[in-house]
């Protein structure tokens, strides 16, 4: 059984960072993709940044420049360090794992999920 949750989320002002974590338990496949997305009411899911097992990232175009993704492969965790924050980052953060290396932000739905973490970011 694989398990994310996600921790990390909170309230900050524009401008301010914010450092996600997503501890994976369970994940016994060989090779992943790992992602963070995020979503608000009303609105479609958005991928924010994913990494495939070599560690090679992808970005969306709206945080590439102030997010960070890495992965400690020791721990089996995901982290999203955000820096510069904007109100419009405000949203659920979710983190994701799939067998798949190759899928990172594309349009292959991830087989596992977490929970969600909030993030609001004021101005």
């Amino acid at each position: 059984q694989v398990q994310l949750v996600e921790s990390g989320g909170g309230s900050v002002q524009a401008g301010g960072s914010l450092r996600l974590s997503c501890a994976v338990f369970g994940y016994t496949y060989s090779t992943h993709s790992m992602g963070w997305f995020r979503q608000t009411p009303g609105k479609e899911r958005e991928g924010v940044a994913a990494i495939d097992s070599s560690g090679g990232p992808s970005y969306a175009a709206s945080v590439k420049g102030r997010f960070t993704i890495s992965q400690d492969n020791a721990k089996n965790t995901l982290y999203l360090q955000m820096n510069s924050l904007k109100p419009e980052d405000t949203a659920m953060y979710y983190c994701a794992a799939d067998p798949r290396w190759y899928i990172l932000l594309g349009r292959d739905e991830y087989k596992y999920w977490g929970q969600g973490t909030q993030v609001t970011v004021s101005s």
